[in-house]
């Protein structure tokens, strides 16, 4: 799940596709792989609802195409989690969310974390049906200082995502 807005754009966009890379290297076979922005837009429509199949070309095709990809966004990406988990999560498969971002715009954190815990159920384990892990980019330390509380907010948001989710 990538930020796809201009600030994302504008400051971090080479870290963001070589730290997709790694992510994907750290993962050599992987039984689908699906690749959405903050607003739960998939980058390659014909794969809607579905898994990408995990090949090395499909891999060149993702990284080839977030190179230009410059999909709507409105920092926030609770709509992206969601999406994700309601429509992969299956019983007995292990899955795992990477959001890639720089920027929370919600209005309250609290109210997303609740909304998130009430998709992404604890087991009786409580262990949830979905990892989520949290790549930042620090690109408010580039921008005017008003546009910097939105960087902090989206730090602690993953923070707490994280922790709760087994990221």
């Amino acid at each position: 799940i990538i930020d796809t807005s201009g600030s994302m754009r504008e400051y971090a966009w080479p870290l963001v596709m070589r730290k997709v890379s790694e992510t994907l290297a750290v993962y050599p076979n992987l039984k689908g792989i699906q690749v959405m922005n903050d607003q739960g837009q998939y980058m390659f429509s014909q794969y809607t609802g579905q898994w990408i199949p995990d090949t090395p070309a499909r891999r060149q095709a993702i990284e080839e195409r977030l190179r230009n990809w410059n999909a709507f966004s409105q920092s926030s990406p609770e709509r992206g989690i969601a999406t994700a988990i309601g429509t992969f999560y299956q019983p007995g498969r292990k899955i795992s969310l990477y959001v890639f971002g720089d920027d929370f715009n919600g209005r309250s954190i609290a109210a997303v974390i609740n909304q998130i815990d009430r998709i992404n159920q604890a087991d009786a384990n409580g262990d949830r049906m979905v990892r989520i892990h949290g790549v930042g980019f620090p690109t408010i330390f580039a921008q005017p200082a008003q546009y910097q509380a939105s960087g902090y907010r989206f730090a602690h948001f993953m923070r707490i995502l994280c922790e709760r989710n087994g990221g």
